[in-house]
């Protein structure tokens, strides 16, 4: 069955060469989800959709076809967009790399669509890095069914206390650790903190990066973040 969109918002996520003169554009859909759209032409240099197959711009795109590899039919910019350099760059990148690897095709997430392109926004208004990118995370794996537990302990129910220290399983939750445990140990003001979106503390910063990295690494399945290595190097991660 043969199936076809018209204007649909979208932000390409990654593009590769096809054959001699076309494009296999990922594209992330507000009502289809991730979807790989043939961009037939667009390498050649008078195409129209030539300089439109850019990473972190607005775009409104018509597809249609019957497989999984579907074709586009057309695409326009739809005004505004991210201009992103320098270290927000690799942040966008980041955030397309997640996606790419997490996000499984033709899923549909409307509010997870519309929270990147927030984020995008907020990367190229100059908002710092780590909580557009913490904020992210959580999201993204609120969206996939993931949802961090940040208020409750894993056990027992009980409300997460401040000045505990808990131990995150990531298949769990949060449980109290004793004095003298290792591992993943975040301090309950740090949970409460994240679940809040407040990441004005740096201690809270540095413990979410850590918890983020063991919950997104454990639905990566063995998969590695190119983009994580270079934002680390670039202390921005």
């Amino acid at each position: 069955m043969k199936r076809r969109a018209h204007n649909e918002p979208a932000y390409v996520l990654h593009a590769y060469p096809y054959m001699e003169s076309s494009l296999v554009v990922e594209m992330l859909t507000r009502r289809y989800g991730r979807l790989p759209m043939l961009a037939r032409g667009a390498r050649r240099p008078r195409s129209a959709l030539r300089g439109l197959m850019l990473a972190f711009q607005p775009l409104r795109v018509s597809w249609s076809g019957a497989s999984e590899l579907v074709t586009l039919t057309g695409a326009e910019w739809a005004g505004g967009g991210a201009g992103l350099a320098g270290a927000a760059l690799m942040c966008g990148f980041y955030l397309n790399e997640l996606l790419l690897k997490l996000l499984p095709r033709e899923d549909p997430h409307e509010t997870l669509f519309d929270v990147y392109a927030e984020s995008l926004a907020r990367l190229a208004a100059g908002e710092p890095h780590a909580p557009v990118l913490r904020g992210f995370e959580r999201r993204l794996l609120a969206e996939l069914g993931y949802a961090p537990q940040l208020e409750r302990e894993a056990l027992r129910g009980a409300a997460i206390e401040p000045d505990k220290r808990y131990a995150y399983e990531p298949d769990r939750g949060p449980v109290e650790a004793p004095a003298d445990a290792d591992g993943l140990i975040v301090r309950g003001r740090t949970l409460l903190a994240i679940a809040r979106d407040d990441y004005s503390d740096a201690d809270t910063r540095e413990e979410a990066r850590r918890l983020m990295r063991a919950l997104i690494g454990a639905r990566l399945g063995g998969q590695t973040l190119n983009t994580r290595a270079v934002l680390a190097e670039l202390r921005i991660l």
